[in-house]
Order: C-alpha cells, then sequence, then structure tokens
C-alpha cells in the first residue's frame, strides 16, 4: 500500500471513467521539460529558445503519466495532450504551493474533460492550507472566473505525508522535506533499475535534516533536475553567473549522479546569458545541461 494520507476523493463525474493506457508507452522512461522558468512567467524575444513559462515536468513512465509542479507549462502540456485521442489518467505531484508551481492549474484544459481522471497530491502550505484548498482558492473570485468545481473530470487530491512512498504499481515515487522554510517537497522516481530526483528547492545553506533528505533522493540517480539558486525577487547581476548554477553542481557531485539538468532559470536570464551558463556548468560537469522547453530526455542504460 503506498504510504500517503489520501484525502477523500473530489469526484466531478458520475462514474469512474475506465482508463486505457496507451501501450506504446509501457516499457520506456521520458522525462519531457514543459516549463523551465522560475518565480514568474517571462515571454519575449529574449526568452524564446529557452522558454519563458514556470515549472512543469512531464514524467512517461512504466505506462504511467506523472507529472511535477503546475506552473504555465501545464497550460502546454495541456494543449498537446488535447492533440491525442481516448481519455486520460495522470499522477500530478507539487514540489510547494507557491504561485509559480500552481499557476497553470486553471488553464489545464483536459481537467476540464470528464473522460479524464487525475490524481493530485502536496503537502501542507506553510499557512498550513491543503494542496486541495490552495488550487481552490486560486480560483475564486476575483483572482479567476471559474471555481475549481467547473472541472468535470475526476479529481482526488492526496495529501503526502513527507518521507513516505507512493507506489504506482511499480512505480515508486519517494517524497522528502527538502526545505523547511518554503514547506517544500522533493521526489525521487524508482522504475526497474531507472531512477530520476527532483529537486527544485535547493538553497545555498541547507541545515543537517535537509542535507540527508536530498542525498536520500538524489543518490546515484540517473538523472537529477535541480533549480538555479538566487535571491527572489532582487535583479540578477549577470557579472556572476556563477552563483546560481554552482548548488545544484555540488550537488550532483556529491550524490554521483549519472546527468544534470539544471531548470527554474531567474526571470531576467535571456537566451545568450543561459547559453554562456550551459559552456560553463559543462566544463565542471560535462553530462550537464539547461533545461528547454521541450527538451525530451530518454532515461537509457
Amino acid at each position: 500500500m503506498s504510504q500517503f494520507e489520501p484525502s477523500p476523493p473530489q469526484r466531478y463525474v458520475k462514474e469512474k471513467q475506465t482508463i486505457q493506457l496507451q501501450q506504446s508507452q509501457v516499457g520506456e522512461f521520458l522525462v519531457q521539460f514543459w516549463g523551465v522558468r522560475g518565480l514568474i512567467p517571462t515571454p519575449g524575444c529574449n526568452t524564446n529558445r529557452y522558454g519563458g513559462n514556470t515549472a512543469c515536468v512531464e514524467m512517461r513512465v512504466g505506462g504511467k503519466s506523472l507529472i511535477f509542479d503546475g506552473g504555465t507549462g501545464l497550460r502546454i502540456l495541456g494543449k498537446s495532450w488535447l492533440e491525442l485521442h481516448g481519455p486520460r489518467e495522470a499522477h500530478l505531484f507539487f514540489t510547494n504551493s507557491q504561485s509559480n508551481r500552481i499557476q497553470g492549474f486553471p488553464f489545464f484544459a483536459p481537467a476540464f474533460l470528464p473522460e479524464n481522471s487525475f490524481h493530485i497530491y502536496g503537502t501542507a502550505a506553510t499557512n498550513g492550507a491543503s494542496i486541495k484548498q490552495c488550487l481552490c482558492d486560486q480560483m475564486l473570485q476575483p483572482h479567476f472566473p471559474y471555481p475549481l468545481q467547473v472541472m468535470q473530470s475526476e479529481l482526488q487530491f492526496h495529501h503526502l505525508s513527507v518521507d513516505k512512498v507512493v507506489k504506482l504499481d511499480d512505480v515508486i515515487v519517494t517524497t522528502a522535506l527538502i526545505n523547511q522554510t518554503q514547506k517544500s517537497i522533493g521526489y525521487r522516481v524508482t522504475w526497474q533499475e531507472y531512477s530520476v530526483a527532483y529537486i527544485t528547492d535547493l538553497h545555498r545553506r541547507v541545515n543537517k535534516s535537509e542535507r540527508e533528505h536530498i542525498a536520500h533522493l538524489t543518490k546515484s540517480v540517473d538523472l537529477l533536475i535541480a533549480n538555479a539558486t538566487y535571491t527572489p525577487p532582487a535583479a540578477r547581476n549577470h557579472s556572476d553567473s556563477d552563483v546560481h548554477w554552482l548548488t545544484a553542481v555540488d550537488l550532483a557531485n556529491t550524490a554521483g549522479v549519472k546527468q544534470l539538468v539544471v531548470t527554474h532559470h531567474h526571470p531576467d536570464d535571456h537566451d545568450d546569458f543561459l547559453d554562456q551558463v550551459q559552456t560553463e556548468v559543462k566544463s565542471v560537469f560535462p553530462k550537464a545541461l539547461l533545461a528547454c522547453e521541450r527538451l525530451i530526455l530518454p532515461l537509457t542504460k
């Protein structure tokens, strides 16, 4: 049994739809980036190549769809799913309830279709609100014209107890509290001999408990997805480019990961600057990339 505490299911359809997994997905582990920006969306001519949408990463693993964070990249993911035929079932994991992690959820078009089903996971916010309450609140007037209840898909909310494990058949999702100040969760996804860590609330001064949790999630993973670090909301000093990638690289080296992707780029970081950063990062960690929207990484041995 999964070691998490489910909230009462929120059902907006008369009966549960039967979801058929696409057979072509059963034997693969693919990671795709739909939003790679931190803090706030940054559309514009200077962010076209890396992208300006906030956090959203999709993992297609063992025949299942897992989504991590619901920033504005979730809207783009949803649009791509509308081009596919048949019902969809997915598991949506939130790292925290800050606006750049949840702001795309009201625009997630598949959630408005009755044939779809979504399991939504998160822990309590800094004010004690559940992930369900946070998602509901941002869809209330005057913030949004329509309440969450207009979504016709089946939505089931699960309150995560940190340091627990979610078992989705042979896909294992391990959780841990990695940032006590922001009440942020990190994730490790394991399937067969493959593993990915999603650690996107790193900061420069971690305490002993946070360090142990991060080490547990990241040890020897095939792919580490980690955030750039900076002090929001101050403007970036582009003469000091190493500040925001060094923490992720240090973690990758310490944990012995095989590949690193740095994401959550600062809103002020334009494409040309990020090209320079990628060159610098690869010079010290050759198996590193800077995330860009629609980047797809297959996990292979």
